[in-house]
């Protein structure tokens, strides 16, 4: 079977996601739909906010969908007349059963760890948080339980020691689109064998502690003084640029984006503030210091900390 003739309904949100849709266009996969959030309303004027996915979609002509509810009678008829041969998923909500098993081929979703690590909502987040020096990208078969359906197919890359989430997502946008259009190939062509997760597991010893990915709540985002150089950096680029982390400084949320150690023996309290006003801001941890390099005070634009030293004396 070519690739080309398999029917796809795509499903996705985020810009994230523009980058997989864009590259299956790219690659000649016929798209007969897409699924998206509807418009909501955002700013102060509470502007109907679209869907980065809906404005490539609009662009590109394809056909689009835009439900409220994916147990809609309304939706599901017309789903199921696009009569899908294969539906994909990145970066969207939950399925129902009635919609992931509704095309012959399944739905594949890509996901953004090297599963069975870091299942859940925010793998990118927990994989930089946790000091990962590698993560990578999914494709598997969707089933009952969230992130444990068949592989078909992974990548990993690097993820370098002072690395943001943000730059992680932005790699990892790339190499999951062509990863994803491996997997439709493969499967148009019937090379790819499904390899249930238990059986990943099994085979790497990498897997003898399986980390989850859970969403990010404010609690994970307070920066604990008390913990070490390394931990509270691998924090702050791994929750940057959003949400970030933050602490406080003169009683106002100051939030970080991005850091560098100072690791050192010294006597101080953890959480004490240092600066010469000039071109350093640091706060000591329980091995060091941890050095702001990028940051936000409440009330204020994101600035570089020589900037905000002009107009905050500490």
């Amino acid at each position: 079977m070519n690739y080309k003739d398999i029917r796809i309904v795509f499903m996705g949100t985020p810009e994230f996601a523009v980058a997989s849709l864009d590259a299956l266009v790219s690659a000649g996969c016929n798209i007969v739909g897409v699924v998206t959030a509807p418009d909501k309303p955002a700013g102060r004027g509470m502007k109907l906010n679209e869907s980065a996915v809906k404005k490539y979609a609009v662009e590109k002509n394809l056909y689009l969908l835009q439900p409220e509810k994916l147990k809609n009678d309304h939706f599901l008829q017309e789903l199921k007349a696009l009569k899908a041969d294969l539906q994909i998923v990145v970066a969207f909500r939950m399925l129902p059963e009635l919609v992931w098993s509704m095309p012959p081929m399944g739905t594949v979703n890509l996901h953004g760890s090297l599963l069975p690590q870091y299942r859940g909502a925010a793998p990118i987040n927990w994989a930089v948080i946790n000091g990962e020096k590698e993560t990578g990208v999914t494709t598997f078969k969707l089933q009952h339980a969230i992130d444990t359906g068949n592989i078909l197919l992974q990548k990993s890359f690097a993820i370098g020691e002072d690395e943001t989430a943000g730059e992680v997502h932005d790699t990892m946008k790339i190499i999951g689109a062509k990863v994803l259009v491996e997997t439709v190939k493969g499967l148009a062509a019937g090379s790819l064998k499904e390899t249930a997760q238990e059986e990943f597991e099994i085979r790497n010893s990498k897997f003898e502690v399986l980390h989850h990915a859970p969403k990010i709540f404010t609690e994970t985002c307070k920066i604990d003084w008390h913990k070490s150089a390394g931990e509270i950096h691998n924090l702050i680029r791994g929750l940057s640029p959003f949400p970030a982390a933050f602490t406080f400084l003169n009683d106002k949320m100051l939030k970080v984006y991005k850091s560098k150690k100072e690791i050192t023996q010294h006597n101080y309290e953890a959480g004490k503030v240092f600066s010469d006003n000039k071109t350093y801001l640091k706060f000591s941890c329980s091995n060091g210091f941890i050095h702001l390099l990028e940051l936000q005070l409440e009330g204020k634009r994101k600035m570089l900390v020589e900037d905000f030293l002009r107009g905050n004396k500490i």
